[in-house]
């Protein structure tokens, strides 16, 4: 009975301070769907497809509103002209990061993504400038990226075009090209430790777009103690970052103050120079951190993208055959492909486009969060508001693109057959918190895709017509659907 009192002070506490919250944030805050106490407004949402459930709530209550996972107060942006407004034209106040309760509870608010205040503006800094001095954008890092691609290439040939899940070997090209840009060096594609990593990305990329981690995600303090997927993710970020301690360990002992040969060099050096300042945020968890950051960012994102573009060029064969006319025209088969031949082939560049558009890899960007208290059109937002900017109501907006829910090239060129760039395309995010890696992840994307359409004619198992291109779980990512292809040698 003693404990039965205590739960219903407890509910009514909870109630009490739920409704108080709503309350003194509403002559602030936009409108939304009225909440229910504790819960919020997480059952008028489809968890298995939130962005789903904002694009019909943007019907109802316009291009900003909010709502409330759990207690706490979301505000929601949908369409381009408020997704804009936030993170181009207010890009400062909304530059703060937003809790993601299953990555923070690892992470500790360090490293490069989840971070913020000073340590998220010195490590982004440092990390921007070590990734140009490792050669991101210029033709060091391209020419890691070809050497790579040719080992994809021979690593796909050894499939003898029987039916094959591609996964494991478009996940290890570009973990190799971070590995060179960390650790210097690259892993068989055969190799225990590279695979046994990529295996943890894989399986974390998926988890946390279940229904259950975003439950999690809304009521950490609750279900952080039952059993659960989140248990699995944290297990294997806790086993990365082992990983990446041994590795750290490594260039410790080997470490040149004089001649850094990669990032995690870079990183020692200046925490070494860094040791007397009590306050310094060159730190080993950050480095940990920033490490695995920069790895899951450069990873998983890339080879997803690869995995669902091949799935689409299968289901829309005619596609596929103009961007290999262009690679035949443009390359040719005795050469590796390089970023020059891209201003060549608009068509290629356009497919490339749209595959990022159509798959909508990431549909509500990481959360943002406000720096300060906030003059947003008609409102108030008050600091430490969670921000959820809709990137799907952008890259799907049928203002910008005439047919949004099809896969079309179309979306990229103009009437004369020339690639058509548009302010739309926000597959990397926008702003103060653009991908950091936006220039690697491009050229990658080029390099490793069209050295495969050179070398091999993609076949499908299935009837092109029945592949299902609609992703197997779209929650903080869009996890393409499994599929089995065939690379057959040109």
């Amino acid at each position: 009975m003693d404990l039965f009192v205590v739960l219903v002070i407890c509910l009514s506490i909870l109630i009490f301070l739920f409704l108080w919250n709503q309350r003194h944030a509403k002559g602030k805050l936009p409108p939304g769907p009225t909440p229910l106490p504790i819960v919020g407004n997480i059952l008028q949402i489809n968890i298995k497809n939130v962005s789903k459930s904002i694009s019909k709530l943007a019907e109802d209550y316009g291009p900003v509103f909010t709502l409330y996972f759990g207690m706490k107060p979301t505000v929601v942006l949908h369409g381009y002209e408020a997704v804009k407004q936030v993170l181009i034209d207010q890009s400062e106040e909304f530059s703060g990061r937003g809790s993601l309760p299953v990555a923070d509870n690892i992470n500790q608010g360090l490293g490069i993504v989840f971070s913020n205040g000073e340590i998220w503006k010195q490590t982004r800094r440092f990390s921007l400038m070590v990734l140009r001095n490792m050669g991101m954008g210029k033709r060091t890092i391209e020419h890691r990226i070809q050497e790579e691609a040719l080992c994809l290439v021979e690593a796909l040939k050894k499939t003898n075009g029987s039916p094959c899940d591609p996964t494991l070997l478009l996940s290890c090209a570009p973990c190799n090209v971070i590995c060179s840009i960390i650790f210097r060096n690259r892993f068989e594609y055969n190799d225990e430790r590279l695979l046994t990593l990529i295996k943890y990305f894989n399986e974390n990329s998926r988890l946390v777009s279940t229904p259950w981690v975003e439950l999690y995600n809304t009521f950490p303090s609750l279900l952080h103690y039952f059993p659960g997927s989140h248990n699995t993710i944290f297990k294997n970020m806790t086993e990365q970052r082992k990983f990446i301690l041994e590795e750290i360990k490594k260039h410790q002992e080997s470490l040149d103050l004089n001649n850094p040969q990669d990032f995690i060099d870079y990183f020692l050096i200046k925490m070494e120079k860094e040791k007397h300042n009590k306050h310094s945020e060159f730190t080993m968890d950050n480095l940990i951190t920033t490490v695995w950051d920069v790895f899951s960012a450069g990873t998983e994102t890339t080879s997803l993208t690869l995995r669902y573009g091949l799935l689409l060029l299968l289901k829309h064969p005619e596609v596929t055959a103009k961007v290999q006319e262009e690679i035949d025209r443009v390359v040719g088969r005795n050469r590796s492909p390089c970023m020059q031949d891209k201003s060549c082939m608009p068509y290629t560049d356009a497919v490339l486009h749209e595959i990022q558009r159509y798959i909508d890899l990431v549909p509500s960007s990481m959360p943002h969060a406000a720096t300060q208290d906030v003059k947003f059109r008609e409102y108030l937002i008050p600091k430490g508001t969670v921000i959820l900017t809709s990137l799907t109501s952008v890259l799907h907006d049928d203002n910008e693109f005439s047919n949004p829910g099809q896969f079309d090239p179309g979306h990229f060129l103009d009437e004369s057959g020339n690639f058509k760039k548009t302010d739309h395309f926000m597959a990397f995010s926008a702003g103060k918190r653009v991908c950091v890696g936006e220039g690697l992840a491009r050229m990658e994307l080029f390099l490793l895709l069209v050295s495969i359409l050179q070398h091999f004619t993609l076949k499908s198992v299935v009837d092109p017509k029945h592949i299902d291109t609609a992703p197997s779980f779209k929650g903080l990512i869009s996890i393409p659907p499994f599929c089995e292809m065939c690379f057959i040698p040109v």
